[in-house]
């Protein structure tokens, strides 16, 4: 059954929206996220602090996009109000590691003793910060954290091996709420 669909997201105060043709802009006290919200179904209007999404006549499809770009405006409200954030924890049984933060790359050193550093580049707006067997990751981007994270945890992914025994590696042990 078709249906008109409203979803009204309240922004708070300090944050401030910019809608320019599919593109929304939203800055707060923490920084700034841009996404596109593409749908010739789905009209998204900015009015009074609030961001509205608007489906006239929605299918089930249409309601499953309309609910996506609501969690997306959501996310994006939350990150720049108070960061997401990521932590992930640092295990090393056989061989002590080294991970290191150098501009925009994570290189991780004597990962099973291997002569070879492991690199892998963050993505942008991402802050990594390492603390003894602790890596916290930030962002106004919930997408972009997630991403960081995840790159981290595949860097030390191990083959050829019984992961019962060699649980050596990062993993994440907190994710954004």
């Amino acid at each position: 059954m078709k249906t008109d669909l409203k979803r009204e997201i309240v922004l708070g105060d300090k944050v401030t929206v910019e809608l320019k043709g599919g593109s929304l802009k939203i800055k707060g006290p923490k920084g700034e996220v841009e996404r596109n919200l593409l749908d010739p179904k789905i009209l998204v209007q900015v009015q009074e602090g609030k961001v509205i999404l608007l489906a006239k006549g929605a299918s089930k499809r249409i309601k499953m996009q309309l609910g996506t770009f609501t969690s997306h405006v959501k996310n994006m409200v939350k990150g720049v109000k108070e960061l997401h954030q990521y932590k992930l924890k640092i295990c090393s049984g056989h061989f002590p590691m080294n991970v290191a933060i150098n501009g925009n790359e994570i290189v991780i050193k004597n990962f099973f003793g291997e002569t070879v550093p492991r690199r892998a580049s963050l993505p942008k707006g991402v802050e990594v910060k390492v603390s003894g067997n602790d890596i916290t990751i930030s962002s106004v981007d919930i997408e972009a954290a997630g991403l960081a994270a995840s790159t981290i945890e595949n860097l030390c992914r191990i083959t050829n091996r019984d992961i019962r025994i060699f649980q050596d590696g990062c993993y994440i042990t907190q994710k954004p709420e």
